[in-house]
């Protein structure tokens, strides 16, 4: 069984199987624990948004599809998911082997389990009970790639040459989005749901180390979520053409009266 590294942190993993693409090392999905689809994105308005289910565990699955270990510092609703600070891409993070992939089920807790991430009502996210709210509904990585101290490092391509002069332009663009979705009021009220510290599960890992190559990632990834409710409200087309409506109360669900 193949091993995923981290910073801090080694986690087990599965065998990647995403071809690769130049300056975009690592791919970033959100799976639902509860019947194991891998949840779609959808692009609207510059953001990429999912929808969870309120109840259901998911996992964040990590695929580095390089030919180089990297690192990746995952962010959830704003908090680092290893060491539970603030997030900063400075922090320490997973570190996934070259080609492999790995799906992380939970908020760390020692090196052998987890605290399992749960879409759950706002109040009861993590980062609200810890008092950190302004960022809930939010999920982002951040990659680093790793210097090499053995060996000479190669001549760059010209397409990594164009990558790494757009790198600031990248980095300045996720800024001023964060910035323009800051100045319009981030309304904490209207996101519906975040991430819960839910049950412990055990999930072994080990130290490893690794020297970044440069102090800015070469590549930051955010995913946004809320309910399917909320996400037709805002007009995503993959809802609001699909005509969701929220269920509606029946007089007559049918089955006999249950235990409460």
């Amino acid at each position: 069984m193949a091993r995923l590294l981290l910073s801090i942190v080694l986690l087990s993993i599965v065998t990647a199987c995403s071809p690769a693409r130049a300056g975009h090392p690592v791919r970033l999905d959100i799976v639902d624990r509860e019947h194991g689809g891998r949840l779609e994105q959808h692009r609207h308005r510059g953001e990429t948004w999912i929808a969870g289910s309120p109840g259901h565990r998911y996992a964040v699955r990590l695929t580095n599809n390089s030919d180089e270990r990297v690192l990746v510092v995952l962010s959830v609703d704003g908090i680092n998911a290893v060491t539970g600070e603030t997030a900063d891409p400075a922090q320490s993070g997973y570190v996934l082997a070259p080609r492999q992939s790995t799906e992380i089920a939970g908020w760390r807790k020692s090196l052998d389990d987890v605290a399992q991430f749960v879409f759950t009502a706002l109040p009861d996210s993590y980062a609200a009970r810890t008092g950190r709210p302004d960022d809930v509904g939010v999920i982002g990585v951040a990659v680093f790639r790793e210097r090499w101290t053995h060996r000479p490092e190669p001549m760059p391509s010209i397409a990594e040459r164009a990558e790494r002069r757009a790198a600031p332009a990248a980095t300045a663009e996720m800024e001023q989005a964060m910035g323009d979705h800051a100045a319009h009021g981030r309304d904490a009220a209207r996101q519906r749901i975040g991430t819960g510290h839910g049950a412990r599960e055990w999930a072994p890992v080990g130290h490893t180390t690794f020297v970044r190559a440069s102090r800015h990632p070469v590549q930051l990834l955010q995913l946004r979520y809320d309910t399917p409710q909320r996400l037709a409200a805002l007009g995503i087309p993959a809802w609001r053409h699909a005509g969701y409506q929220a269920p509606r109360p029946r007089a007559f669900p049918g089955g006999f009266v249950p235990d409460p």
